[in-house]
């Protein structure tokens, strides 16, 4: 293939989650670039091709990367877990591709944490929901609270990705003080950690009991809203069917 970039979702790590279209792209590459466990991620399968990686913190140094080596008239495969343009580079190998349009980047999607968590607890984002990062890196703390008491006050099921860290353990707890403001105790959530991956494990608790679970950056967590319930030991937002 002539040199272009793909920016490739690969799911959260299961082969059995990746999409044909994303499998394609990354066959098709010369190299992947990528952070490393991402890269670690896709296996045995993958591991002759060339590889490329950048640490935390430097995504930009990475996407300038996939330049590059596009500029030697490789294919490259720009490797992202999820969905790349869910909290991934999509839309900054956009952005630092602006003024390159001699290399076509084209943005495959993959199975972002929020669906491939909710199939694990059940049905939880069946209805209206939202995405929120805790992370405070890129988004400043009072600009994450704002977002979690406007989605509490638009009843939606709320989905929290990057719950805590080493560097910021207290985040989810935080976040569950703000939530409880204005929600019940007793509101269902569920936390799913590693999914589809070694060591998976999920768990249904109240709101209430949130704020004391164990979570880091491979967790993803789920509020309930006013339309969830616990039905037969799984997750369930109702969406109101007729009988």
């Amino acid at each position: 293939m002539d040199k272009r970039i793909f920016v490739v979702g690969i799911g959260p790590g299961d082969k059995g989650m990746l999409t044909p279209d994303a499998y394609k792209a990354l066959h098709a590459s010369d190299v992947l670039v990528g952070y490393p466990l991402y890269l670690d991620l896709l296996g045995e399968e993958f591991a002759e091709k060339e590889q490329l990686s950048t640490p935390m913190r430097k995504e930009r140094e990475r996407c300038v990367l996939c330049l590059q080596e596009a500029d030697k008239g490789k294919t490259v495969s720009l490797v992202s877990s999820g969905d790349p343009g869910v909290y991934g580079l999509a839309s900054l190998m956009l952005e630092v591709g602006r003024d390159r349009p001699d290399i076509p980047i084209t943005v495959i999607p993959g199975i972002t944490a929020a669906l491939s968590g909710a199939a694990v607890l059940g049905a939880p984002v069946n209805h209206d929901f939202c995405l929120i990062s805790l992370s405070d890196l890129l988004t400043p703390w009072e600009v994450i609270e704002k977002r979690l008491c406007a989605a509490a006050a638009g009843d939606f099921v709320i989905v929290i990705y990057n719950p805590a860290s080493r560097k910021r353990p207290e985040h989810l707890k935080k976040a569950v003080e703000i939530l409880l403001r204005s929600l019940p105790g007793e509101r269902p959530c569920g936390l799913v950690e590693n999914i589809g991956r070694d060591g998976m494990k999920s768990e249904i608790c109240t709101l209430a009991e949130l704020g004391r679970k164990e979570a880091n950056m491979f967790t993803t967590v789920f509020i309930g809203s006013s339309a969830t319930e616990v039905i037969g030991g799984r997750l369930v937002t109702k969406r109101g069917y007729s009988r």
